[in-house]
């Protein structure tokens, strides 16, 4: 028997000035007489949580019924052809943002989500908190990957000064703790993203970062001596699969640079997101596809998304919403406004759902990287009006690998500690932990 099947690490990575580019997994990367699930180049298990600010519009969100779901709630129809794969959970409560002593309910939300731990109230650097649920599970799935965790977001990611009822900006612009006193700032600048991901120029200089632009030379073009080399080791199979992903990241830095050179255009004064490109969709539309090429690569397995930060007032004239985000959350219970509202709440999730199709769509292994993925989508207030922490929106979105039974709305006892839902994450991510904030347990019927 004669087996000519060249076989790749899953660590394959193509090299030049500077530049570093991790390929996806491929079929080379699978020993030879292997099957792909019998491997480690098998799907890995991967999780990020997705949070949105200022509560939710909750007659949007919430489903008439426990129990199977006919169809998706208003805010979540962008996800209607993955019904099955999402799951609904009611009655979480996060009790520690009811027992921080001081500040606004908007610090309390975003500062206690991911730790279930009532925080230091500051406007200092001089912050405490607890280490958040994400980095529990990245110290144990990073000894695998390049990158830790990724932190992102689309405004703001100053962590100076007071945000919300003298409390710090950390507590209101990040979800992720690595230490008590080390919050992990969000990155909102696409090419920061891309730098961090496939090289860097050498300097965080503005100066230097217009000078790479100018450079007519792509990160293909960096490493293109090995990729010729590579290509030709390859078979046909993994020849299209690296063709289509090399296309994927070409197709994102461009987007990247058009975007820099149209930020320099002289605009008139707007209310408009901070970052590049300018456009809220687009610039989050580059974000996930970032996310998406981090996990494809497998330089990270776990990443927060903050598609706005706590108090934001960022205002959506795109969806006809010219309100004030968080003025506009304090609805009074006025029909007019909680539509309006929904429509931010349903935008926000569209973004989201990008990054879900996308991986839906891209093969890894013997099936699709969605089918190892499992998402954490909520945030920190329930009705934004009354500001209460209980009965929080969640919504766990996970392929078929990850242990969840989508298409439900599952209804847990009220005031149900939401730290009972990070164990029970935490337990199908391969890093369980015995206890973390108010926790009593993990939860029950997540599957069936």
């Amino acid at each position: 028997m004669f087996i000519t099947k060249k076989h790749l690490s899953r660590r394959t990575m193509l090299r030049g000035l500077g530049a570093t580019l991790a390929l996806p997994f491929l079929d080379s990367m699978v020993p030879a007489l292997t099957a792909l699930s019998k491997t480690a180049a098998a799907p890995v298990h991967r999780f990020g949580v997705f949070y949105v600010p200022n509560g939710m519009s909750m007659p949007y969100w919430s489903p008439k019924a426990e129990g199977m779901l006919n169809e998706l709630p208003p805010t979540l129809q962008s996800l209607a052809e993955f019904k099955d794969q999402v799951l609904l959970c009611g009655g979480l409560a996060d009790e520690a943002a009811n027992l921080v002593k001081g500040g606004g309910d908007h610090a309390r939300s975003a500062g206690t989500f991911l730790t279930c731990v009532p925080f230091k109230i500051t406007a200092g650097a001089d912050v405490y908190n607890s280490v958040s649920m994400d980095q529990i599970a990245a110290a144990e799935l990073s000894k695998e990957t390049q990158l830790s965790s990724l932190e992102l977001g689309i405004e703001s990611n100053a962590m100076l000064g007071s945000c919300d009822g003298g409390a710090s900006c950390a507590y209101t612009n990040t979800i992720a703790w690595r230490t008590p006193t080390t919050p992990l700032p969000i990155e909102n600048d696409p090419r920061a993203v891309f730098e961090r991901l496939f090289g860097t120029t050498g300097s965080t200089d503005p100066e230097a970062r217009l000078a790479r632009i100018r450079r007519d030379r792509t990160i293909l073009d960096l490493v293109g001596d090995e990729l010729g080399d590579l290509e030709r080791t390859l078979g046909p199979a993994d020849r299209l699969k690296l063709d289509e992903f090399l296309a994927s990241v070409s197709d994102i830095e461009r987007r990247i640079n058009m975007a820099e050179q149209q930020n320099t255009r002289e605009l008139p004064v707007v209310d408009q997101p901070v970052g590049v490109p300018s456009d809220y969709a687009e610039h989050a539309k580059l974000m996930m596809d970032l996310l998406a090429l981090a996990f494809q690569t497998d330089l990270t397995r776990i990443s927060t998304f903050m598609l706005a930060r706590e108090v934001s007032g960022h205002a959506y004239p795109e969806i006809g919403v010219s309100d004030s985000h968080h003025p506009l959350s304090h609805h009074q219970d006025e029909p007019a406004k909680l539509e309006r509202l929904h429509k931010i709440n349903e935008y926000h999730f569209q973004q989201f759902a990008h990054l879900v199709k996308t991986l839906a769509t891209t093969p890894e292994g013997d099936g699709m990287m969605l089918d190892a993925s499992l998402f954490l989508y909520g945030t920190g207030i329930s009705d934004s009006n009354t500001h209460f922490h209980d009965d929080l929106p969640i919504a766990l979105i996970g392929g078929k690998a990850t242990g969840i039974k989508g298409g439900r709305y599952v209804r847990y006892a009220q005031g149900t500690p939401l730290a009972n839902l990070h164990l029970s994450i935490l337990e199908r991510l391969g890093t369980p932990a015995e206890a973390l904030g108010d926790s009593t347990g993990k939860l029950k019927r997540l599957s069936l």
